[in-house]
């Protein structure tokens, strides 16, 4: 390695009217650091200033040394002057290397209220972004009826498969168990006043009314929403979604739609396979715990299942699907670009998909007990 000349060696010099204001020159790499760190220890303690302009070969060593000595010293970004070529690495670093500790949390009743405030705040700004999608995709589906060959056939029977076949095993399996434990505690309870044929009416009214489509719809909320925002943040870091306006092609028409049709579509009769491995889940555990024949169970589930109550459970499907399809799709087109981003997001589409689901499964119940149905 060659040897260091003296011109370009690091300097520090203080100011002869402002002895806190210092000026570096010199060399400020990766080769210099330790010459550089041996000149920092002559910086002033009343520090005001910092001028490296005369400074001629810089990287991103130098930068993190200089800055360090800023940080120390708690000066603003007005006390630190460089040349304007090397202004942009410096805006890099600084990005990336500020090691100043994260400012203690205050536990105070003030900052609650005010944290209370920005989530309630931010709440109503994602619901209010969701009534804008969900205005934007009835207007673009009602375009479709005027003209239909915007409607993407091929996409949509694709998205069935992806949505609903697929996940056919998954749900039935899942009621099937349900249906099975539910079966079984109702048992134990009406075992202590003889009432055990009763069990056919709790798992009849249970799953056909809620447990088949919001079973359906949280396995669909963690499964497809989370799928939604991932494959849509995907294209959009990419920019693939901004090339596609580009070309004049309308991301709703090719991306949203066919997704929302294909969950409206399958949702529905996903909720209704999982209503008969519900029922068939209580078949089973009345069959081989409460000795109950499996015909005498069917004929007792003949006699009291209501149809009012399947309507009911499938009233709520579509809805379900409307805000799975719409959250999930919404929040991949808010990624920013980066893959923390499409993880941020698809986590929140799931979280927030499952919360609405069960709010409105739960005020739905109360609405429908009100009313009689």
């Amino acid at each position: 390695m060659a040897p260091m000349t003296p011109t370009h060696a690091p300097q520090l010099e203080q100011d002869a009217q402002d002895p806190g204001l210092i000026r570096l020159s010199g060399h400020w790499t990766l080769k210099t650091a330790l010459a550089a760190a041996e000149v920092l220890r002559g910086v002033p303690d009343t520090l005001t200033g910092i001028d490296a302009t005369g400074i001629e070969l810089l990287d991103s060593a130098g930068v993190l040394q200089v800055l360090r000595v800023a940080h120390r010293a708690d000066l603003s970004e007005d006390a630190l002057r460089f040349r304007p070529d090397h202004q942009a690495l410096v805006c890099t670093i600084e990005e990336v290397a500020d090691d100043r500790p994260k400012p203690k949390r205050d536990f105070g009743v003030l900052a609650a209220l005010e944290r209370l405030g920005v989530s309630v705040h931010a709440t109503g700004h994602n619901i209010k972004a969701l009534c804008s999608f969900l205005g934007e995709n009835l207007v673009k589906a009602a375009r479709l009826v005027k003209e239909p060959r915007r409607f993407r056939l091929t996409a949509t029977v694709h998205q069935m498969e992806q949505v609903g076949l697929d996940a056919v095993p998954l749900v039935a399996l899942l009621s099937y168990l349900v249906g099975a434990v539910i079966a079984f505690l109702g048992s134990t309870i009406l075992r202590d006043f003889g009432a055990e044929i009763f069990v056919v009416e709790l798992v009849n009214i249970a799953f056909l009314r809620e447990f088949a489509v919001l079973l359906t719809a949280i396995v669909l909320a963690g499964r497809t929403a989370s799928a939604f925002t991932a494959q849509i943040g995907a294209m959009k870091a990419r920019e693939e979604i901004d090339a596609m306006r580009t070309l004049g092609l309308d991301p709703i028409d090719l991306l949203v739609l066919p997704r929302l049709v294909a969950l409206l579509v399958t949702l529905p009769l996903l909720t209704f396979i999982a209503m008969i491995a519900g029922l068939a889940g209580g078949i089973t555990v009345g069959a081989f715990d409460l000795d109950i024949p499996p015909q005498m169970y069917i004929a007792r589930m003949h006699d009291t299942m209501e149809v009012r109550h399947m309507l009911v459970g499938l009233s709520k499907a579509p809805v379900f699907a409307l805000v799975i399809g719409l959250i999930g799709c919404l929040e991949g087109l808010k990624v920013e670009g980066t893959a923390q981003s499409v993880g941020e997001r698809t986590t929140s589409s799931v979280v927030q998909t499952i919360s609405l689901v069960i709010i409105i499964d739960a005020f739905a119940a109360l609405w429908f007990m009100h009313m009689d149905w």
